[in-house]
């Protein structure tokens, strides 16, 4: 075993007993670590501290030469920080080559919709047992609120306020936030209460539960969704946040109101909401002509 591979041994082992990292994260590390110093012996480079920012970036260009895709570059970037600020820590280096080394960006990934009309054929389909108003319920739900499925499994029935035509849920970094329902999603909801009683353990809180009574759970969800979606002739595959992006990306094309769309998703940054503005121009400019107060008073052509 190289110099190179006992140093990556002792980060590991500082990972595990100091750090408690998952066995996977350590699995992860150890990977590509082992990589970066199998590469590094290749070329005849001994020592971590002799490693250049230029090794690196050819290192990594290697790799993506070889298919590694953008998210396992990235991540294998980020080990490579890591290890390197733990050696300058220890007093094993003096630098940290990793810091100016980028991978290259992921692709844009549009978030994938379903047809406006496909939807309703398929929401509009009557449940036919209790499992069935269970799971037309959460549909409504998702694509309602827009709520997450960490969110929707998340709710407990205190959580649900039908006369106000709300839900509170708890989203990403415990952050609290109202939702509205609509009026197809409560009717939903309001069935779902009338035979939960008889589903539900007495002392369960959750608004959803399993044929066991307990809460349900997230994979229960999506491979309900599915059954649903593939028994009603739905064109394409159905999963609890495809539903989310219908909810974002069709109340866009009607309001355009990037904003009010960001709080209902409860995005702490609306960079993140941004990936919803793939409209059309001709729909944005309808939106302008009917919304903007001087879109009525377009100049005529000069005659110059």
């Amino acid at each position: 075993m190289s110099e190179l591979d006992d140093r990556v041994d002792v980060f590991l082992a500082h990972l595990t007993h100091e750090r408690r990292v998952s066995t996977h994260t350590q699995a992860a590390y150890a990977r590509d670590l082992g990589s970066a110093a199998d590469w590094l012996e290749e070329r005849g480079i001994p020592d971590w501290a002799r490693v250049t920012t230029a090794d690196l970036r050819e290192f990594i260009a290697a790799r993506h030469r070889a298919g590694l895709k953008p998210a396992s570059l990235a991540r294998l970037v980020s080990a490579l920080r890591s290890f390197y600020t733990w050696q300058m820590r220890e007093g094993l280096a003096v630098r940290n080559p990793a810091t100016d080394v980028r991978a290259p960006k992921r692709p844009a990934r549009l978030p994938q919709t379903v047809d406006v009309d496909d939807l309703a054929a398929m929401l509009d389909v009557a449940p036919s047992d209790d499992l069935d108003i269970r799971d037309h319920a959460l549909m409504e739900l998702f694509y309602s609120a827009g709520v997450r499925l960490a969110e929707a499994v998340g709710l407990d029935v205190s959580d649900i306020d039908l006369a106000g035509g709300e839900a509170r849920v708890l989203g990403k970094g415990s952050r609290q936030r109202s939702v509205p329902i609509g009026s197809r999603a409560i009717a939903a909801l309001r069935k779902w209460l009338q035979v939960r009683p008889q589903l539900a353990a007495a002392d369960e809180t959750a608004l959803f539960v399993s044929q066991r009574g307990t809460r349900l759970s997230r994979s229960s969800v999506a491979a309900r969704m599915q059954r649903w979606a593939q028994q009603h002739g739905l064109p394409v595959h159905l999963h609890p946040h495809k539903l989310r992006h219908s909810f974002a990306t069709h109340l866009l094309e009607s309001s355009a109101d990037l904003r009010a769309v960001q709080e209902l998703l409860g995005h702490a940054n609306i960079g993140t909401t941004q990936i919803y503005t793939h409209l059309d121009f001709a729909h944005l400019a309808k939106v302008y002509d009917a919304a903007h107060p001087r879109a009525g008073q377009r100049a005529e052509p000069s005659d110059s």
